[in-house]
């Protein structure tokens, strides 16, 4: 190849999907999609390898992408999960931005205790555990988050995590009944650029502010800048598309 073929290529960025066969309910892999549109949409590459248990680890991440899953799913991927913490952890610490929906949301805490009995040892990404219970929290949901403003999802969780007081929520809902338990408004969890969360939907087609968060920090993870270059016409179909989502699933009753 020629160096101004070279010259045109677009930088890519690798993306980890996380278990999406056992994690991926409510339509979370439809962030993965959303991830892959916006990446092209700001002239980057996108390159997704999916990740279940027994497969080769990639050798090169720059985003990773878990969904939820029943309790079922969650101890099918926990051993595979512990012995890929470490490298979680440091991808985690060196600032790889990460989305981990529900089920793992849960297992990047400390434990998740189900309302069977057992408990589920996360590997302690979020200061943060979930205890079950047998009242489901369900429903449309708005998070207010400053970074991210309102944040429109979909919770349908039994499991109720309490973030440990050094831990920041990736929000607050207006009514404690609702987000991550009902004896406080927070929803979420964060660290570093690590975002966990409740939020189906899927998240991300109706969030693109934190989909976008997690490109750039992509980017800079494997470039030390971001650098986009808008394509203006798919933006703009974008944008419409987007309100309409978020108008809708803010009309509908919870």
């Amino acid at each position: 190849m020629s160096s101004n073929n070279q010259n045109l290529a677009k930088p890519v960025i690798h993306i980890m999907s996380l278990y999406p066969k056992d994690m991926n309910i409510y339509g979370d892999y439809g962030n993965v999609q959303t991830i892959i549109r916006r990446c092209e949409m700001f002239g980057y590459d996108p390159i997704v390898h999916e990740y279940n248990q027994g497969d080769e680890w990639p050798e090169q991440i720059d985003m990773v992408l878990g969904g939820g899953g029943q309790d079922t799913g969650q101890k099918k991927i926990l051993e595979d999960l512990h012995e890929k913490a470490q490298k979680l952890q440091q991808l985690a610490d060196d600032d790889v931005p990460m989305l981990m929906i529900c089920g793992l949301y849960q297992l990047f805490g400390e434990y998740f205790d189900t309302i069977d009995g057992d408990r589920l040892e996360g590997i302690g990404i979020f200061n943060a555990h979930t205890v079950g219970n047998k009242q489901r929290i369900i429903g449309n949901i708005v998070t207010n988050s400053k970074e991210f403003g309102r944040i429109i999802g979909y919770e349908n969780h039994s499991g109720q995590t309490f973030l440990h007081s050094e831990t920041d929520a990736l929000g607050f809902v207006d009514n404690p009944l609702y987000g991550n338990n009902p004896q406080d408004t927070t929803e979420g969890a964060r660290y570093k650029h690590v975002i966990g969360t409740y939020l189906h939907g899927s998240l991300l087609p109706k969030n693109p502010n934190i989909a976008d968060y997690l490109i750039k920090n992509a980017a800079m993870h494997r470039y030390g800048s971001y650098e986009p270059t808008i394509d203006e016409q798919l933006s703009q179909q974008y944008d419409e598309i987007i309100k309409n989502a978020r108008n809708i699933a803010m009309s509908r009753p919870r």
